[in-house]
């Protein structure tokens, strides 16, 4: 008898044991990771912007994590630099998506997203951080913030109601440029624009020295205004063709450009009157109209950037909302959430309240943000900050 019941307690104590292995894997694997890549210019022309929208992304992952994470797991991103290099973009996505994930990130420039796209025809998700991309409806490519042909609507809104109604137009040839020109063609072509005139249109190589021929154009032309759309080195060129020609007039520029890092490093150059149409997350604190929601979410965003000591610019808020709102598609789909699902979760997401609007994908497919989401601001040299001075779509703040 004594050896039977031995020979029970060993057993039970090696299935108690079995049983505890167990729930010992399994708390494990709850607590791995769910991993997601990332593609940026960390490197090259565009990495002034890619790596503030890395902290960005590492910031609001940070948040989510305080927050439980994704059903337990806490988030993390994998960074891939592209160097700035659409072929180097393209290499990157090939190798993420061998390993079928559900969603891949980035990149931050339109000729990087667009070469990547065609590879994600069938998933997996890609959400690109360049407003200046236009995806198809439908498609498993989403893209951040407010549309290069709102913020274009916007800014033409804007100096149409302060009665600037002659305007230069000046692009770069590359695809951002000519994404730039057309929006603006565009917005100059709606019936509310009809006293609107384009009275000059420049080109500009994004490699050359110097703009000054097609400034002493745009200058003969006498507009009222000038939006010169260009993104990082090159719009310092023009920048400084502006100033040299003496040219003193409202300019306007992509919010590309609206970073710390380029306000300080062009101060010496930078036009008097610089106007740039951005999304929602650059009016806190200001008469802009926003919802409880909204003023929460960027309270959010305030308090992350507030305690890594950072000030954020526009590329801080490229990165934020797409990486929260992957995030509670995930916490809803669960953590095996297929790129079908999510893709098809995105495709029907609405009310998501972030620090850039109120996200309607059925109304705004791709993007869920539209020119309601769009102010126009002003760079105030003394505040060393953008102050938006028009409500949502653009009409002049009273």
């Amino acid at each position: 008898m004594t050896i039977r019941r031995t020979a029970h307690l060993a057993l039970a104590i090696l299935a108690l044991a079995g049983t505890v292995s167990v729930c010992a894997t399994q708390l494990a694997h709850a607590a791995d990771p769910y991993e997601i890549t990332a593609i940026l210019p960390l490197t090259g022309g565009a990495s002034f912007l890619g790596k503030s929208e890395q902290q960005s992304i590492q910031l609001a992952t940070k948040t989510i994590n305080e927050a439980g994470g994704i059903q337990g797991r806490p988030l993390q991103i994998n960074f891939q630099d592209d160097q700035s290099s659409p072929q180097t973009a393209v290499q990157l996505a090939n190798q993420a998506i061998a390993s079928k994930p559900a969603v891949i990130m980035g990149s931050a420039l339109v000729a990087m997203c667009n070469a990547m796209a065609p590879l994600m025809q069938n998933g997996p998700v890609m959400y690109c951080l360049s407003p200046g991309v236009h995806p198809a409806a439908g498609s498993y490519i989403f893209t951040t913030s407010v549309s290069t042909r709102d913020l274009a609507q916007a800014i033409v809104r804007y100096f149409r109601m302060k009665g600037w109604t002659k305007i230069a137009l000046l692009t770069s040839t590359d695809a951002s440029g000519q994404d730039a020109e057309q929006s603006v063609l565009n917005a100059v072509k709606l019936d509310e624009n009809k006293g609107v005139e384009l009275v000059a249109r420049e080109h500009f190589n994004p490699a050359d020295v110097a703009v000054s021929a097609q400034i002493e154009n745009v200058k003969a032309a006498q507009p009222q205004a000038f939006i010169a759309w260009s993104t990082g080195a090159p719009v310092a060129t023009i920048f400084k063709g502006i100033v040299q020609a003496g040219l003193d007039i409202p300019i306007a520029t992509t919010d590309g450009n609206m970073t710390h890092a380029q306000m300080d490093q062009y101060a010496a150059f930078l036009p008097k009157q610089l106007y740039i149409p951005a999304a929602k997350w650059v009016t806190h604190g200001s008469n802009v109209k926003r919802s409880e929601a909204e003023v929460a979410a960027q309270a959010k965003f305030d308090a992350a950037y507030k305690a890594a000591s950072v000030e954020p610019d526009v590329a801080s808020a490229h990165g934020w909302d797409p990486t929260m709102m992957i995030a509670e598609g995930l916490r809803k789909l669960g953590t095996n959430a297929t790129a079908a699902q999510l893709h098809e979760y995105f495709l029907h997401l609405k009310g998501f309240e972030g620090i850039n609007g109120n996200y309607d994908f059925e109304r705004e497919p791709q993007r869920g943000l539209d020119v309601q989401d769009a102010v126009v601001t002003l760079w105030d040299p003394a505040k060393k900050n953008w102050i938006p001075v028009s409500q949502a779509a653009g009409a002049p703040l009273q």
